[in-house]
């Protein structure tokens, strides 16, 4: 089946626009005739966020590098949105080329996030540039197959995390990314797609009952919940090692 677009006339939700628009204007001056298009993903994009307590998740796409003023480009807008605008969390940002976009290598990572998983907010719109993608196996490898990786660095700064805060922010991000990499284990047998993790955990359920309890305890990290430190590192130490053995075992069988 053909996966879901997000509905790019739908307006986003009235807490969350003037921060949309707020960062279009910051990037445009900072970055002017450099500045090709800009994006919104996650779940303001969705329009399913969470005052205080969602992310602001962007992908800006430019001509050329910008190297010589990135890190304080992008670290002033993180700043000044932490100061001006409590409903958001944070703010993410990726960085692309266009070149790098529409390069024919790119259409199972940039051409599915901005076609399936994004909205334009400012520029052309490269998700133009690809038509509508089914799901796959490849589209799953491409978006999971670092969860080894994510796991052992989310490990360190839950363990290293000085302050419940700290740790709190850490777990919630590796379970989201624990949940939807379930799904993602399972979603070329499946034939569907699922942004939100809890919905994605609940699918993955279908076809592994057995793990029920690990998909539960997942639930509670990102519920946002102090849990002690050696109990979520034994989830992830669990469950995240079987996870990532099973990516590598469906790889090698279908390749």
């Amino acid at each position: 089946m053909q996966l879901p677009v997000i509905d790019p006339t739908q307006p986003f939700q009235p807490e969350f626009q003037p921060v949309v628009n707020d960062l279009i204007t910051f990037l445009k001056g900072g970055l002017g005739t450099n500045l090709h298009s800009v994006y919104i993903y996650g779940s303001v994009a969705r329009k399913t966020a969470q005052v205080g307590k969602s992310n602001l998740d962007v992908v800006v796409v430019t001509h050329r590098n910008f190297d010589d003023n990135k890190t304080t480009l992008l670290n002033t807008i993180k700043w000044r949105f932490q100061k001006s605008f409590s409903q958001v969390t944070q703010v993410s940002i990726k960085t692309a080329f266009v070149k790098d976009i529409v390069d024919l290598e790119s259409i199972f990572t940039w051409g599915f996030m901005l076609k399936h998983c994004a909205v334009c907010v400012h520029g052309e719109d490269l998700s133009d540039c690809f038509g509508d993608f089914e799901t796959s196996w490849e589209i799953a490898k491409h978006w999971n197959m670092d969860v080894e990786d994510w796991l052992a660095v989310y490990r360190n700064k839950i363990a290293r995390s000085a302050t419940p805060e700290q740790q709190v922010l850490a777990q919630v991000v590796i379970a989201k990314k624990l949940l939807r990499a379930s799904y993602s284990l399972i979603m070329y047998r499946d034939r569907n797609w699922y942004e939100n993790p809890i919905e994605c955990g609940q699918q993955f359920l279908k076809y592994y009952p057995d793990k029920k309890i690990e998909v539960d305890r997942l639930g509670i990290l990102l519920s946002g919940r102090v849990i002690p430190k050696r109990s979520v590192i034994g989830i992830l130490d669990g469950f995240g090692e079987w996870l990532v053995k099973q990516y590598k075992k469906t790889e090698f069988r279908i390749g």
